[in-house]
């Protein structure tokens, strides 16, 4: 008794010294000590000097918020061009938009979120000559934008448009029929910001005496309300227009108005569209000619229209179709010949095209069985252009450069993992963010002409430091054949894997249309999670199915009109061969996932009731018929159109087949994915007489965040998942104890 009491106390002395140098992954540390937040840059901009940039920076010592200046050749601070410390009217500004000329500066300050981008606030000009101030508006506006000779700005206030007049201080109101829930000028509606990505829908001309905006008309879009329980004794209710599949969109109508007749003409094209949508207007470098991007609802018929402000005609330069649909492009960029810069897929594969000023193909610049992921610009003095692709791996990224005939491409990012670019404003030089599963972000300073490093601008070794007192799994890359398809895959293990034993597997996926998941890049916050799973004894595995992103069209659209059939068959496959390795244990899968996942993972319990054991479900789609007309439609046209695509992959039809455990979540506040979708799956299972676990977050939009509430659902979902398929970890952690204390 004596000699195991002794050995006993050995163990745990031996035991703590290993466990300061391999410390657990707590859920706190994740959510809410921030012990692996990133240093990063913020809202960085190149100066048009081409020789410095500016950053965003933020004092945790005064709770003050300054535009600093660095020099690119010596990354030294030149000065500090404001700092809130020292004006009087802002405490803080949370963002900065400078005039063409840099002499102005936006600040904004006091900004309060309408929805996912779009935000109102209190907007002032910082004047950069004598450093003095000027509020826009006395009210709280929305997108204040400079005109590009600097002398003026528009802004939108109750969805009207209003150009201020900086030399004068008069603001002139140049739309009159805004109203809510009714008329939208310049402004996007919901289901535009959301699924086209932009607020804006006003642009100045290059001579700053136009102005081209949308108007949008929701009238007939039909409302959707939100109970806001907040603090108070009655509830509130937030009420917006939300076309769902298949109901009636906004009318949209583009219009140009003169400064100087004080007149506003709608644009007419040469052209018949029953029902569309404007995703995109940008000026061209003639002050008369505007471009506008046309699509219509099924998005498989994208037109690029040149309007010619002072006839008021119209002419079809592209015209884009595709079986399934074809992607917005941000990518425009007219040269100073007229021609331009164009991205699309038409190939089978993302990629960039010269046009002259008519249409007319010049050349396809980038070709291959590759993706271009992003376009960095155009350096007309040396006739080359800057992007980003996956050329080196469809999990990595490297930036590129290549002359606008196609020739002499350059790699010019030499780590493998993902690499971005910010170049300077005349392409010297570019800053370039590169991180990996096995590196934490690094900034450094490039040469634009071979991409050599010219200087580290700012790592995360600190972070890294840190890490390496914890407990950590290495990320496995690898792929999986899946229904005749080589799927992208990563694998966290257990620090102390053994390959002999047998072990619980999460699966973890999102699976939407153009998506990845399975990237080279540094850890998110659920990759900690992840880890601090793997701590406890979980094998973690994501796999990218079909119907996800930058392995070509054919294999992204390969889902099109039946969202959720081919992603769902990929992966219950890979949990079957998974299940079969001899280290994972087949009867402990299971699968989470959120929104776009969600819907994936509630089908997976459902559909695989036979190959996994548990499932959650974070604000998921429980049936497209619930959701939007822009993104919906995109894949499945409409309901009316093809009824048996939105049911057949419903989860709410496959309730019945449930048998193992099922965790289902939301926010009451939802916006985007309502909490309609979970109350009716809920319904669905109780009717079914299946049981399950859920949970809603009062007041909570789609992220599920704010104070404690992230650290809450995790803690849920970690014992969720300790609960069902955690049930042997337990004793294998029991029987280690036995065997030490038989050993001692």
């Amino acid at each position: 008794m004596k000699h195991l009491k002794f050995s006993l106390f050995v163990c745990l002395f031996i035991t703590t010294i290993l466990s300061a140098q391999t410390k657990d992954i707590t859920l706190e540390d994740i959510w809410k000590n921030g012990t692996f937040r990133t240093e990063s840059m913020d809202v960085l901009h190149s100066m048009a000097n081409g020789q410095q940039y500016s950053v965003f920076n933020f004092d945790r010592a005064t709770r003050s918020t300054s535009i600093d200046i660095y020099d690119y050749k010596t990354l030294k601070k030149v000065k500090t061009l404001v700092s809130s410390a020292n004006l009087d009217a802002i405490p803080y500004f949370t963002d900065y938009t400078f005039s063409d000329d840099e002499r102005q500066v936006i600040l904004a300050t006091n900004e309060v979120p309408i929805y996912r981008r779009s935000s109102l606030g209190n907007y002032y000009i910082y004047h950069v000559d004598d450093e003095s101030l000027s509020l826009i508006s006395e009210d709280k506006i929305q997108e204040s934008t400079f005109s590009p000779d600097g002398k003026k700005i528009a802004f939108a206030r109750d969805n009207n448009l209003f150009v201020k007049d900086l030399s004068s201080n008069e603001t002139v109101q140049i739309t009159f029929d805004g109203k809510k829930n009714e008329i939208i000028n310049g402004i996007t509606d919901w289901v535009y910001e959301e699924e086209f990505a932009f607020v804006r829908a006003f642009d100045w001309n290059a001579d700053s005496n136009k102005i081209a905006f949308i108007r949008f008309n929701e009238a007939k879009v039909p409302e959707f309300s939100m109970d806001i329980y907040g603090s108070e004794l009655y509830q509130t209710q937030q009420v917006f227009k939300y076309p769902k599949a298949g109901e009636a969109n906004s009318v949209v109508s583009l219009h140009l108005y003169d400064l100087e007749t004080k007149i506003t003409k709608a644009v007419k094209v040469d052209k018949a569209y029953n029902d569309f949508y404007i995703p995109r207007i940008k000026w061209t470098n003639n002050p008369d000619v505007l471009s506008a991007q046309y699509i219509n609802r099924h998005q498989n018929e994208l037109d690029l229209w040149m309007v010619n402000a002072k006839t008021n005609t119209s002419k079809l330069v592209v015209a884009e179709k595709d079986e399934a649909y074809v992607d917005v492009t941000d990518n425009l960029t007219f040269l100073k010949d007229h021609s331009f810069i164009w991205t699309s897929e038409k190939d089978g594969y993302n990629h960039i095209y010269h046009y002259d000023k008519n249409g007319k193909l010049i050349n396809q610049v980038t070709k291959g069985n590759w993706e271009v992921t992003n376009y960095y610009g155009y350096d007309e003095k040396n006739n080359t252009i800057f992007y980003q692709s996956v050329e080196n791996g469809s999990i990595n990224r490297d930036v590129y450069s290549i002359k606008l005939n196609g020739r002499n491409k350059t790699r010019l990012t030499k780590s493998e993992g993902t690499n971005s670019a910010a170049f300077s404003a005349d392409f010297s030089f570019f800053i370039n963010t590169f991180s990996s599963a096995t590196t934490p972000p690094e900034y450094s300073l490039n040469s634009a002409a071979s991409g050599n490093l010219i200087k580290s601008i700012k790592d995360n070794d600190v972070l890294s430091q840190n890490l390496s007192d914890y407990k950590t799994s290495k990320k496995e890359f690898s792929t999986i054949q899946v229904n005749s398809n080589d799927l992208n895959m990563w694998m966290i293990k257990p620090a102390d894997f053994d390959a002999s034993k047998q072990y619980p597997l999460l699966m973890y996926q999102y699976s939407g249309p153009g998506s990845q998941q399975v990237a080279n890049q540094w850890n998110s916050a659920n990759d900690y999670w992840y880890q601090h799973l793997a701590q406890q004894g979980y094998v973690v595995v994501c796999v990218d199915g079909r119907g996800t992103g930058f392995k070509g069209a054919a294999f992204k659209k390969v889902t099109q009109n039946e969202l959720g059939k081919y992603e769902v068959e990929d992966q219950i496959a890979a949990a079957k061969q998974l299940g079969a390795l001899p280290y994972i244990d087949a009867s402990r899968i299971g699968i989470w996932g959120w929104s776009y996942g969600g819907f994936m993972s509630s089908n997976c319990l459902f559909k695989g009731h036979d190959v996994f054991k548990m499932a959650i479900a974070v604000a998921p789609v429980s049936s497209w018929r619930f959701y939007d007309t822009i993104y919906t439609e995109r894949y499945m046209t409409t309901p009316q159109e093809n009824a048996s695509g939105y049911d057949d992959n419903s989860p709410i039809n496959h309730v019945g087949k449930l048998k193992g455990d099922f965790l289902l979540v939301h926010g009451s506040a939802d916006d985007n994915v309502h909490l309609q979708n979970t109350m009716r799956l809920a319904e669905a299972l109780i009717q079914a007489d299946k049981q399950f676990d859920w949970a809603v977050y009062p007041d909570k939009n789609h992220g599920v965040y704010g104070g404690n509430t992230r650290l809450h659902l995790y803690k849920k979902m970690t014992n969720f998942i300790n609960e069902t398929l955690g049930d042997k970890i337990e004793k294998q952690e029991e029987d280690k104890v036995k065997e030490v204390k038989i050993k001692g």
